[in-house]
């Protein structure tokens, strides 16, 4: 994927605000500090574009930031938006917190009418939390369209990656009927497996 061009739009608290411009929209779900904004400036090749906090929890807004792309140099220039949304699970959150979160996630996955694919972020060092199970249920059940990227694979070395990403496959979708794929915003590598699956959904007809 070639980027033209990259920009926060807005952070968004309520439905009126999202963008009505009827771009695709490319989500991203995960706990919270599992990396979604660094995920979004090593796609994006931006230092900051999406900012990043060494506090987990911290973000409570729904963040736009609009793309210009090509799949390459002789096709059409393509609008979308990765959408990064709070982060769930932080243990120090207070119980009114997390409902919060968990209010503004549901309401962004109900009320946009722009989803093309959610992109759920996962550890790829840990099993999924019961929190991930929950948000993958939630998916399915939604009949939302997916990827799982297995974050942080710098992490651990890199003759245990495909294992580990079937290992967690195993446990999250037995079925295998959604892709899984490694990432690392910290090393930026294995992007191009991931925009491959992207691409495919930021086309708008």
């Amino acid at each position: 994927m070639i980027i033209k061009n990259s920009e926060f739009t807005i952070s968004a608290v309520s439905p009126k605000q999202y963008p009505a411009d009827g771009l695709p929209q490319i989500v991203l779900v995960g706990k919270s500090n599992v990396g979604k904004s660094s995920f979004i400036n090593t796609l994006l090749n931006r230092k900051n574009l999406a900012r990043t906090s060494s506090q987990p929890g911290k973000t409570r807004l729904i963040n736009f930031y609009k793309v210009l792309a090509a799949q390459s140099k002789e096709t059409q220039n393509q609008n979308f938006y990765f959408v990064d949304l709070p982060g769930y699970g932080y243990s120090k959150m207070s119980h009114e917190q997390q409902i919060e979160v968990g209010k503004f996630i549901e309401q962004y996955l109900v009320k946009s009418q722009n989803i093309e694919l959610v992109v759920f972020l996962i550890d790829i060092r840990h099993d999924p939390t019961t929190d991930d199970k929950l948000m993958y249920d939630y998916i399915i059940k939604n009949n939302l369209p997916c990827i799982v990227v297995a974050n942080k694979a710098d992490k651990i070395a890199v003759t245990k990656v495909d294992a580990q990403v079937e290992h967690l496959q195993s446990i999250l979708n037995p079925l295998k009927d959604l892709s899984f794929l490694p990432f690392s915003a910290e090393r930026k590598i294995y992007t191009d497996k991931v925009w491959d699956q992207i691409s495919d959904y930021t086309t708008t007809e």
